[in-house]
C-alpha cells in the first residue's frame, strides 16, 4: 500500500508541476472589430465601478452589452454608446442568469462577431478580451475559456473553500477534457449560431454545463488559456461559502451525473487513502502525504504569482494554508461537498430556488425574504 500511496502523491505534484510548466510564456492577444462584451447582473448590482475601470484598461476593445431583468438602475446609468442594456423580464422556466444571456444574444448587432461572456464579480487582468479572442482568431479554437481563482476573504471557512477550488484551478487541462467557465469564455457569432447557442440555453440554470456539453457533443475545440485564471473574491457567511461549493457540484450532477460520479470518485480515492495514512500508513506515509502537499502549494505559489496582479496574489495566497497544515481536510471537506451535491435536485441562486430534471429546470420559485 504504501507504494500505491507514493504513486498517488507524486501525480498529484506532477498534475500542478504540468499546470506550472505549461503557462505561456508568450502570451498573445489579438483584437479585431466586432468583438462585444456580454455581461449578465442582478437588479442589486451597484454598477461595478472597480470592474467597469478593469473593461476600460482591455487591451483589445469591445463594446459592452449588459443584460439585466429590467429593473437595475445602475446597469441604466452606463447605457450609452458603447455600453447596450437589454430588459429580459423574470424567467418562468429556466435560470435568471441563462433568461438574461439569452435575451443579450438576441439583442446582438449585424456587426457583433466575437461574443465574450463575463460574470459581475470576477477582476479581470487588462489582458483578458485579447488572450481570449487570440486563440479564435487565429482559428486554434472554437470556444475558449478561463477560470476563476477565488481570493479568500479572512476566515477558514472561506480558505478552506478557496483550497478546494484551488485544486481544480490547477488541474492540467487537455482540449479534450475541458469545460468553460462562462466567467471568462468567448466564442465566433459563426459558432454560436452553429450550435444554436440560444436553444442550448433554453430551460437550463448553467450556462457553463450547457455550452460546455453542447460543445462536447458537436466536437468543437474547447481551449483552456492557462493563464487565465481570472481573481474572484470570496466572502460571506461559513453557510454561504459551503453553499457555493455544494452549488458547483449541483451543477454538474443535474447536468451529468457521469460526470459527477467520476470526479468524485477520484477525490474519494485520494481521500481514502489520507484516511489510511494517519490510521495505518505510520509517520512514514504521513511524511509522504505533507511533503507532496507542501511541494503542491510551493507550485502553486508560483503559479498565482505568475497569473495574478501582486495584490490579488497576497490574497489568493491564503487557499493555500489548509494545504500546509491538514491536507487531508482538504480533500475530505472536497468529497463531502461533492456527496451532498449528489443528493438531491434542488439548487439555490441568486434569490431563487429551482428544481432540476434532466438536465434543465423543472420548477422555481423565489426564495423567500
Amino acid at each position: 500500500m504504501i507504494w500505491i500511496w507514493i504513486v498517488l502523491q507524486g501525480l498529484t505534484l506532477l498534475g500542478v508541476v504540468n499546470y506550472w510548466r505549461h503557462l505561456p510564456v508568450e502570451r498573445r492577444e489579438e483584437a479585431p472589430d466586432g468583438v462585444v462584451v456580454i455581461l449578465s447582473v442582478r437588479d442589486d448590482w451597484d454598477g461595478g465601478a472597480p470592474l467597469m475601470a478593469r473593461l476600460t484598461a482591455q487591451s483589445a476593445a469591445g463594446r459592452l452589452l449588459i443584460a439585466t431583468s429590467g429593473a437595475c438602475p445602475a446597469a441604466e446609468a452606463l447605457a450609452g454608446e458603447d455600453v447596450q442594456v437589454v430588459h429580459a423580464g423574470v424567467a418562468r422556466d429556466e435560470g435568471q442568469k441563462v433568461h438574461k444571456l439569452r435575451a443579450a444574444l438576441r439583442a446582438l448587432r449585424p456587426d457583433d462577431q466575437w461574443l465574450v461572456f463575463i460574470d459581475a464579480d470576477i477582476e479581470p487582468p487588462a489582458r483578458l478580451v485579447g488572450r481570449l479572442l487570440f486563440p479564435l482568431v487565429r482559428n486554434k479554437a472554437d470556444i475558449v475559456t478561463g477560470y476563476r481563482l477565488l481570493l479568500p476573504g479572512r476566515g477558514l471557512m472561506a480558505a478552506m473553500v478557496g483550497a478546494v477550488e484551488m485544486q481544480l484551478a490547477t488541474l492540467p487541462r487537455a482540449a479534450s477534457a475541458t469545460m468553460p467557465w462562462g466567467g471568462a469564455m468567448a466564442l465566433s457569432r459563426a459558432v454560436a449560431e452553429r450550435l444554436d447557442l440560444d436553444a442550448v440555453l433554453a430551460g437550463r440554470l448553467s450556462d457553463d454545463m450547457a455550452i460546455g456539453l453542447a460543445g462536447w457533443r458537436a466536437k468543437l475545440r474547447l481551449r483552456p488559456v492557462r493563464d487565465l485564471l481570472v481573481a474572484s473574491s470570496l466572502e460571506g457567511r461559513a453557510s454561504d461559502l459551503v453553499g457555493f461549493g455544494v452549488r458547483q457540484y449541483r451543477h454538474i450532477a443535474t447536468n451529468n451525473r457521469g460526470m459527477w460520479a467520476l470526479a468524485t470518485a477520484v477525490v474519494a480515492v485520494q481521500s481514502g487513502a489520507w484516511a489510511w495514512a494517519l490510521g495505518w500508513g505510520g509517520w512514514g506515509a504521513i511524511a509522504i502525504g505533507y511533503g507532496a502537499a507542501w511541494g503542491r502549494a510551493l507550485v502553486r505559489r508560483r503559479i498565482i504569482g505568475a497569473v495574478l496582479e501582486p495584490e490579488q496574489a497576497r490574497r489568493a495566497r491564503r487557499s493555500l494554508w489548509w494545504d500546509c497544515i491538514a491536507p487531508f481536510a482538504v480533500s475530505w471537506a472536497h468529497l463531502i461537498v461533492q456527496g451532498v451535491a449528489g443528493t438531491c435536485n434542488h439548487v439555490r441562486w441568486g434569490g431563487w430556488d429551482y428544481w432540476m430534471q434532466r438536465g434543465k429546470v423543472a420548477r422555481m420559485a423565489r426564495v423567500a425574504p
